[in-house]
């Protein structure tokens, strides 16, 4: 998938350290919201995790990442997924996170827009969302502006990496959201 400003790339062993390098960089940003740093930024669990979304595309199961790289420079800026939910409504849930020196730019809500059309019109998808930390105003921020409708908060849902507990928001499209 290509937009604008970026590709929207499969995983691979060939660009895994670049994602790497990207999520070091901006660790930093990342842990206030995501646990999963410290297993992205360990050789042995990238590689597995690596091969484990490879996996996922095989067989369009679990989390399908997408590798985001701008274009003009050829930087690998983050990433976006959209997690498969049920399979029966069909369902999926979309996460991202983005290097810090390229936030603030839209390239979330443009890779999120790409990301929403192939759930929406390739892959059948009745509704798509996004789960966030009640306190994360800047993907709050991407749903919101995004035309996502905040459909519920679940208190004390979630433990943020620093330990202190956080409320879930959900925001939702549905088909019928996205048509009108």
């Amino acid at each position: 998938m290509e937009t604008a400003r970026l590709k929207l790339v499969l995983p691979s062993m060939d660009i895994r350290l670049a994602v790497k390098v990207a999520v070091e960089q901006s660790q930093a940003a990342l842990r206030e919201f995501v646990p999963w740093v410290s297993a992205a930024l360990d050789e042995q669990l990238s590689i597995a995790d690596t091969k484990q979304m490879v996996a996922n595309h095989q067989c369009g199961e679990g989390e399908l990442r997408f590798i985001l790289v701008e274009k003009s420079s050829e930087q690998v800026i983050g990433a976006i997924a959209l997690m498969v939910g049920d399979k029966q409504v069909p369902a999926f849930e979309i996460g991202y996170w983005l290097h810090s020196d390229y936030v603030g730019h839209g390239y979330i809500s443009e890779a999120l827009t790409a990301l929403e059309h192939h759930a929406f019109v390739e892959l059948g998808a009745k509704r798509v969302e996004i789960r966030a930390a009640a306190t994360n105003s800047k993907s709050r921020a991407v749903a919101e502006r995004s035309g996502y409708q905040l459909e519920g908060t679940l208190h004390n849902a979630r433990r943020l990496p620093s330990g202190e507990l956080d409320a879930t928001v959900i925001y939702a499209k549905t088909q019928l959201l996205v048509t009108e």
